[in-house]
């Protein structure tokens, strides 16, 4: 897909179940979830990513951990410039963006996890945990505010006091929002995940209503100190939260085969299959797994 595209692409949902069983846990001060044992967690930290390649790797990894075949994973991401907008998400918050892609240098996707429209983009640390929620025992909501919890922790390393809006999901810094969620889950397992702002060109977010909240800002780790902020020293920090939060051992993986395996996620018989899938469901709006 090249540069200035706008493309409407939409995976309807697996349904999820309210209750999840608990299965596997070990309790912990720190965490809201009662596992029997820490789980092992591949990690990933790929650098710079087009943002079709990465939801696709998370495609692949979703079902190697609904097969079995996989405990858990984290991949952490830069994406170049792409704006997103979730399932229910109101075509009135893109603003004007469809005519301003281009100048932009920008794409934009419709995907299958939950929130509004939101800006991703060189700078700001995405992080897409691939978590079994029947082992963590936890539901959609409690997932989130896990995700929350890991990114308050993670900015008071740096000296930052971070917390929640009450009704609103992310985690803001006074009015402004640091940190948008949105995840999608299919047979327990969850993907997309949450975005970072580090050192992020917010001027970005002024092409959007970001999250589809009006009269709320956006601000950055970077601009809240006053001085650069390296992204792998973030990333490390999130990674240990993110495990602390959820029972997970992290286990890194020297990606040497990433450009490989992300070819595989783009090529022509894939994205085939992915659009004809996307045609399949593109009325299908309704249905439920995300927030």
């Amino acid at each position: 897909m090249k540069r200035g595209g706008y493309e409407d692409r939409f995976s309807h949902p697996s349904p999820v179940t309210d209750r999840p069983d608990t299965d596997q846990a070990r309790p912990n001060e720190s965490s809201p979830f009662p596992p029997d044992r820490v789980a092992p967690c591949l990690q990933l930290h790929l650098g710079r990513v087009d943002y079709l390649a990465a939801w696709e790797l998370q495609r692949l990894l979703v079902r190697a951990c609904q097969a079995g075949d996989l405990s858990a994973a984290l991949l952490l991401v830069e994406h170049p410039p792409t704006y997103t907008t979730g399932r229910l998400g109101k075509e009135k918050h893109l603003l004007r963006l469809p005519e301003e892609l281009e100048r932009l240098g920008a794409v934009f996707y419709r995907v299958d996890r939950g929130g509004d429209v939101t800006f991703h983009g060189p700078g700001q640390l995405v992080a897409y945990p691939i978590l079994n929620l029947r082992r963590l025992g936890s539901d959609i909501l409690t997932f989130v505010r896990g995700l929350e919890e890991a990114v308050i922790q993670t900015l008071a390393d740096f000296g930052v006091s971070a917390g929640r809006s009450s009704g609103e999901t992310g985690v803001w810094v006074g009015n402004e929002k640091i940190a948008a969620i949105g995840v999608h889950v299919s047979r327990w397992v969850s993907s997309h995940g949450l975005a970072l702002n580090v050192s992020t060109d917010l001027s970005y977010f002024e092409r959007i209503v970001p999250c589809g909240l009006h009269g709320r800002g956006v601000t950055s780790l970077e601009r809240l100190l006053g001085h650069a902020v390296s992204i792998s020293a973030v990333a490390d920090l999130l990674a240990t939260a993110l495990a602390q939060q959820f029972e997970l051992q992290m286990q890194p993986f020297e990606w040497r085969c990433k450009g490989i395996v992300l070819r595989r996620c783009l090529d022509r018989e894939a994205r085939l299959e992915h659009e004809a899938h996307e045609r399949g469901h593109e009325k299908a709006r309704k249905g439920e797994g995300g927030i």
